[in-house]
Parts: structure tokens; C-alpha cells; sequence
């Protein structure tokens, strides 16, 4: 069964190395909107694209669990929409849906 690393808060950029290197020997990374700071979720700040690169770049699958997508505009709705497919990365309604999909990858 593959490991992954749940429930770690990121508040600012310079927490994104940190869950990197918490996420070192671990198989994906699942977090909830509880877990993110609101910059995170305002595509305007980067932070989630900041996120994304570092995820990609260490090929770790990642795991978003956001009850309402669309509670945080259009373009957020795009992006989710935009991931459906993508390799490494999904956001998903329920956390059961996330801790499944990151059991397959």
C-alpha cells in the first residue's frame, strides 16, 4: 500500500521545501483546504502554481481535497477542470476520492 503524507500546513512559499522534504521516502501528498492558507487558493498570488512546479519537478503525486471548487472563481473551476487528467496532480470534492486515487498511482 503506498504512503503518503497527509495533514501538513502550508501558510507561506517558504513552507512549500518543507513538505517537499517531509514528503521525501513517502509515495503522494494529500492535503485539504484546511491545510492551506487562503494565498493559496487565490490563483493571483502564485502559490499554488509555486506548488504545482515543485511537485512536478520531484514527480510526487499530489492530492487537493476541496469540498467546493467553485467557491473560489472561474478561473480556480478552470484550473480544476484542467487536472482532471492530469498524472500528478487532482483535486477532489472528498478526501475517500483523494486517499483512492493516490492508492492507484
Amino acid at each position: 500500500m503506498p504512503q503518503f503524507l497527509d495533514r501538513f500546513p502550508l501558510r507561506t512559499a517558504a513552507d512549500i521545501p518543507d513538505l517537499i522534504g517531509a514528503a521525501y521516502g513517502q509515495d503522494a501528498v494529500l492535503l485539504t483546504v484546511d491545510d492551506l492558507a487562503p494565498e493559496f487558493l487565490d490563483l493571483k498570488t502564485g502559490l499554488l502554481g509555486e506548488l504545482f512546479q515543485k511537485v512536478t519537478n520531484y514527480r510526487l503525486p499530489l492530492a487537493l481535497v476541496l469540498p467546493d471548487a467553485d467557491a473560489y472563481g472561474p478561473r480556480f473551476s478552470e484550473l480544476v477542470l484542467e487536472h482532471r487528467s492530469h498524472p500528478l496532480i487532482r483535486f477532489f470534492a472528498d478526501e475517500s476520492a483523494a486517499r483512492a486515487w493516490l492508492a492507484r498511482v
